[in-house]
């Protein structure tokens, strides 16, 4: 609290306020999701919040405050306007901004005119509900949706001048609109599509159309281009860059006029078709419960007891954001764009007998990162998530030749480095969730890993002879070498992460080898894993990028950042997550190590466990549970022998990260609910330090937060009901495991098997204020 500011003082009473007031009533997981959290940080993303939105929504209806660029944008608790209410917020897509006004007609001069202002006072945001008020229009927006469509009510006062505008020149998140169309159908109805323009992450212009109907006839359309309204030939149809339209009414004191709209990239009448498949009637209230509910089911799978009012506010938002960052963008009978080639074209998922499809097709970042989050998460409690995003992986492979790391507008991003879906596919496979042709999929993984794969290409290079990311080198020296020639691609001097990440990304393809009976492909990746041995300098004991020739690269420094991918050799050199004994004794054994590890954490401690920045050296960067590279660093300690270390860092850091006003919580980027799943796998003490992708996948143990934890498993893939965590004395002293039983046995091992876990079981954890030290060594 000492180190708050006044006004953060003031936030933090007024979150414990809400949590209080929720906590008498009968409470359900969406009733503790406080989505404002970390919102009031300047490095909030376009994609962070989605409050009208469905679980992987392809529509993410929200509250824009800015709406330009990757960060700093989008819903900001600080800014004290509201620009537009936009329908998507996706990584590396954004459109469809729609804003009620009153008054003068500005809507042709843009959102810096337009905007307007609100306040905190009597706004509501939950899973699937946004509630605000315009101060400048006397409008109050209520905001739900469907899975592909944004509802919208707007309660106007009596005017005659109430106007619903469609920005279709409006940049909105990544890039500007390049062109834009809209159009009045009849009297209630318009349509349209805009072109998002080309970036660095997504190189080509992609198209999003929308299908609108609005619940009374309006009287008039007024359409603008270039900031001028325009009275031509045609006045209920504009095109061009710059152009938008709006619709006009007269309204009495308090009425409600309803606004659907729906999305699709494939065509205006998918948007149309998904329209009137999903959102046929005019119920609101109807809508805006169906969606609590839909929330209330995805987040009730985990169960918890106990803990204080503000942890479990925060354990559901981390739920909540593990299911939010990443987009459906296949429509509702299963037609997406795909732009992996040189033109566009209309593909379709996998259909049932019935004509249903099977999965969704997806948006999504990299998986960078995501072996010690999202893959675990979702392995083992939302099993189907992991079987829709490989079908779309493998979709994408069949469509464009690679597995993606991420991929974005229907196309390859090539953002940042290596092959992570490697661990992904190999968690899903060896945990049984294989409902997707596991034969392309190893086929495309193991194409990934050679020249020609995605191994070949840094961050964002999309040209057409890739080199930066040096499989070559890496297959022909053992190693990326550091001063490659003719290199471009972001991060494509991250040599000494890519030799880290490959030797990982090898193992994972040797479980999954093994797993498939691919013996020789078993035995060869196994030995290329062995690889991070080539960069480890017993001199001076850490990881160390080396040149051409072999030599060590001059200047080093443990904290610098050359050679690293968003990150430096303090904390990638703990980056062995398949060979931890192996890592262990080159650090010259399981004390050496301990100490080592240990003494970084208590240097960090003084900053919040937070690398200051991934771009500049900082002394305080020796741990980073601000970004992806060092999060599974406080669970080592149960591999080298000290497991109650990992007990005490792994709660020093749920602390540290506990705060659920507007201006805590990740602290950095929680990258599409990343920071969220590993929140939630810390809450509840569990990990996979190898990210569950071996043959054999074992949970490893940690001290939960709560009193009792229960996970209700899918019956569709496990043939348990429940994985049940019982704790006895648990509070914010007593955080050491004194010791366990598993399913009625005494339990002295760290670790248990997936096999005890889908099969449903009983953990009870006995804790106390000192470490048994005897636990969890053998």
């Amino acid at each position: 609290m000492s180190n708050l500011n006044f006004k953060e003082h003031i936030l933090l009473f007024l979150s414990l306020l809400f949590v209080i007031d929720v906590w008498a009533q009968d409470m359900s997981p969406t009733d503790l999701v406080n989505p404002f959290i970390d919102t009031g940080a300047p490095r909030t993303r376009w994609f962070y919040f989605s409050s009208a939105c469905r679980p992987f929504g392809m529509v993410n209806l929200s509250p824009d405050m800015w709406t330009k660029g990757d960060w700093g944008s989008g819903y900001l608790y600080d800014e004290d306007h509201i620009r537009c209410f936009s329908h998507i917020h996706a990584w590396e897509m954004g459109g469809v901004a729609v804003m009620p006004t009153v008054g003068e007609f500005q809507g042709h001069k843009g959102m810096e005119v337009y905007k307007s202002k609100y306040s905190h006072e009597g706004e509501i945001a939950k899973p699937g509900f946004h509630k605000v008020f315009l101060d400048d229009y006397g409008v109050q927006v209520e905001l739900t949706s469907t899975t592909r469509v944004g509802f919208h009510k707007y309660t106007f006062p009596a005017s005659e001048q109430s106007y619903i505008l469609f920005d279709g020149g409006a940049h909105v998140g990544h890039g500007s609109t390049v062109y834009a169309e809209a159009w009045r159908v009849n009297d209630t109805d318009i349509a349209g599509y805009e072109i998002m323009e080309g970036i660095i992450r997504r190189p080509k212009d992609f198209p999003v159309y929308y299908y609108a109907r609005l619940s009374k006839p309006f009287q008039s359309i007024i359409t603008w281009k270039d900031s001028s309204i325009v009275k031509n030939t045609d006045p209920e149809r504009i095109s061009g860059w710059n152009s938008g339209l709006a619709v006009k009414y007269s309204t009495k004191e308090n009425e409600e006029i309803l606004l659907k709209v729906a999305i699709s990239y494939v065509s205006v009448e998918q948007a149309k078709l998904n329209l009137e498949t999903e959102l046929s009637h005019w119920e609101f209230e109807q809508v805006k419960e169906e969606s609590f509910k839909e929330w209330n089911n995805w987040l009730s799978r985990i169960e918890i007891e106990g803990g204080t009012n503000e942890q479990q506010v925060k354990f559901y938002t981390d739920l909540w954001h593990s299911l939010l960052g990443r987009r459906t963008v296949s429509d509702v009978d299963g037609k997406y764009m795909d732009m992996t080639g040189p033109y566009p074209r209309v593909r379709r998922v996998r259909l049932s007998e019935e004509g249903v499809p099977l999965f969704p097709h997806y948006n999504f970042d990299a998986w960078w990162g995501s072996q010690w989050s999202l893959n675990i998460l979702w392995s083992m409690v939302y099993p189907e998530v992991m079987d829709a995003f490989c079908n779309t992986m493998v979709d994408i492979y069949q469509n464009g030749g690679l597995i993606p790391r991420g991929v974005t507008g229907g196309n390859y991003s090539y953002v940042m480095i290596g092959d992570p879906a490697s661990s992904f596919f190999a968690t899903a496979y060896n945990k049984g969730i294989r409902n997707y042709d596991t034969k392309l999929a190893y086929e495309g993984l193991q194409k990934n890993a050679f020249p020609g794969g995605i191994r070949e290409r840094a961050g964002y290079e999309h040209r057409f002879n890739p080199s930066g990311g040096g499989i070559s080198y890496y297959i022909k020296q053992g190693y990326v070498p550091h001063d490659r020639p003719n290199i471009q691609g972001y991060h494509s001097q991250a040599s000494a992460s890519m030799t880290l990440e490959y030797a990982y990304q090898d193992w994972c393809l040797a479980q999954l080898a093994l797993t498939m009976n691919k013996i020789d492909d078993f035995e060869y990746f196994m030995k290329r894993s062995q690889n991070y041995k080539n960069l480890w300098n017993a001199k001076t004991g850490y990881i160390q990028p080396k040149d051409m020739n072999g030599n060590w690269v001059n200047n080093f420094d443990p904290l610098a950042l050359s050679g690293f991918c968003e990150s430096n050799s303090a904390i990638y050199s703990h980056f062995v997550p398949h060979d931890i004994s192996g890592l262990i004794k080159l650090n010259g054994g399981s004390d050496r190590y301990v100490q080592k590890l240990d003494k970084q954490f208590k240097k960090s401690e003084l900053n919040g466990f937070c690398m200051a920045s991934h771009k500049i050296k900082n002394d305080a960067n020796w741990t980073d549970y601000c970004n992806q590279p060092g999060t599974g660093m406080a669970h080592l300690f149960n591999h080298a022998g000290a497991p109650w270390l990992t007990q005490y860092w792994v709660r020093k850091i749920k602390d540290e990260y506990s705060n659920i006003t507007p201006y805590g919580g990740y602290k950095g980027d929680e990258d599409q609910g990343q920071m969220g799943a590993l929140g939630v796998l810390m809450a509840i003490g569990l990990f996979e330090m190898d990210g569950g992708a071996s043959a054999n996948p074992i949970y490893e143990i940690t001290s939960p937060i709560f009193k009792k934890i229960i996970i209700h498993l899918d019956s569709n893939y496990y043939p348990g009901k429940d994985f049940i965590i019982d704790t006895e004395n648990n509070s914010d002293r007593n955080i050491y495991i004194q010791n366990a039983i598993l399913n009625g046995k005494a339990w002295n091992k760290y670790w248990f098997s997936h096999e005890d876990f889908k099969n449903g079981g009983f953990l009870k954890l006995t804790l106390g204020s000192k470490p048994n030290k005897k636990w969890g060594v053998e």
